[in-house]
């Protein structure tokens, strides 16, 4: 049965109680059962939990936590029900998009009611982190983290990671045909034959990612040019990932699990996952990740829920359920994934890819959005 909260949300959010978790809807449109406590170090402030010491104690007592994901219930869902189980909290998720919920924030300023933020990538963070509405983060939380995914004032965690990759069909293309750089898409050899996701917010990052890298004008001149040279533009990786795959269109640009999530549901299908070789900038990696809101309702819950987000059974949903890399020691990857410490990628902070604003005007300036 359905039952209505008198939980303020607001305006255009509708929230829904169900008996498995709670839902907030309208931004945009089975635990595994290993305890909190199992999961890694657990923290309030800088103290840190010995083995004997209850989570509860430590970070609160268990209750409500009102989270804002702008990553896709399907990615997320099944991590949110082990927050549950294993934190002890009654979550209750608003799902949208990652920049459209950045905004809302920014908007909704100190009177937000959500305490943590699940973005689907480090540019969103990195926004929200400017302008003061991320809380810092104890560092046995930072700590479990390669500190290359963490940012360097300590304001928002990697919980997982994404290879941006050129996904194509190995029955139209030959992998020795493959480009060396992602700029080499403007060559007519690849005309009409390249899909991107200009309104993903991956895509967007990446973009951001080619601003900081070659300069505003050169990444104009190269948006420009891939226009031009007819690449066609799909709604999200998951639709270019399929035209692939059906041999609607040869490559695309997208994250690397959405290939590996179709052959889980479809099984084996004529395609592959190139990773541009040599540090170029297309085979940047980029990171979902979370933040405490600064002056958030809930910091002890929000704080919990952080804590199993980094722990054992989190980390291995990632990398078994959505096939990304996890990023705490002692959780592998998928098998037929590369070693992350194996991709050559570009010398790029992710803390510089916060200026979205800049990259949806340059987009909007090229006709993308």
């Amino acid at each position: 049965m359905t039952v209505r909260s008198t939980l303020n949300v607001p305006d255009g959010m509708e929230l829904v109680s169900t008996d498995r978790r709670s839902v907030i809807k309208g931004v945009a449109g089975g635990a595994l059962g290993l305890s909190a406590a199992a999961s890694g170090p657990a923290f309030v402030g800088a103290q840190v939990a010995t083995p004997a010491t209850p989570v509860a104690a430590l970070l609160g007592s268990p209750g409500e936590l009102v989270i804002y994901s702008g990553r896709s219930e399907d990615l997320i869902a099944g991590v949110i029900d082990i927050i549950e189980s294993a934190g002890d909290i009654d979550a209750q998720v608003s799902y949208g998009s990652t920049g459209e919920i950045a905004i809302r924030i920014l908007e909704e300023g100190t009177n937000s009611p959500a305490s943590l933020f699940i973005a689907q990538d480090a540019g969103a963070l990195g926004q929200l982190a400017n302008e003061g509405r991320l809380a810092p983060l104890p560092d046995e939380i930072l700590s479990r983290v390669d500190p290359r995914f963490v940012s360097p004032d300590g304001l928002w965690v990697g919980l997982s990671a994404r290879a941006r990759v050129l996904v194509y069909n190995t029955e139209m293309v030959a992998e020795s045909d493959l480009p060396a750089s992602l700029l080499d898409l403007i060559d007519e050899s690849w005309a009409g034959q390249v899909a991107w996701a200009p309104t993903n917010a991956s895509f967007q990052s990446h973009v951001t990612a080619l601003r900081q890298e070659m300069g505003e004008d050169t990444t104009r001149e190269w948006l420009q040019a891939m226009i031009d040279n007819g690449t066609v533009a799909y709604e999200g990786n998951g639709q270019i990932v399929t035209a692939v795959c059906d041999g609607e269109i040869a490559t695309g640009l997208v994250n690397h699990y959405y290939l590996w999530e179709k052959i889980a549901e479809e099984g084996e299908q004529p395609a592959a996952n190139y990773y541009f070789p040599d540090g170029d900038v297309g085979a940047l990696v980029n990171i979902a990740g979370a933040g405490v809101l600064a002056e958030s309702p809930n910091p002890d819950q929000a704080l919990r829920a952080l804590d199993v987000l980094l722990g054992q059974d989190a980390q291995t949903y990632f990398a078994q359920n959505t096939s990304e890399y996890p990023l705490i020691a002692g959780v592998e990857p998928i098998a037929d994934l590369p070693p992350l410490a194996e991709i050559e990628t570009p010398d790029i902070d992710l803390t510089d890819l916060a200026d979205l604003e800049g990259t949806v005007a340059l987009l909007t300036e090229v006709g993308l959005l």
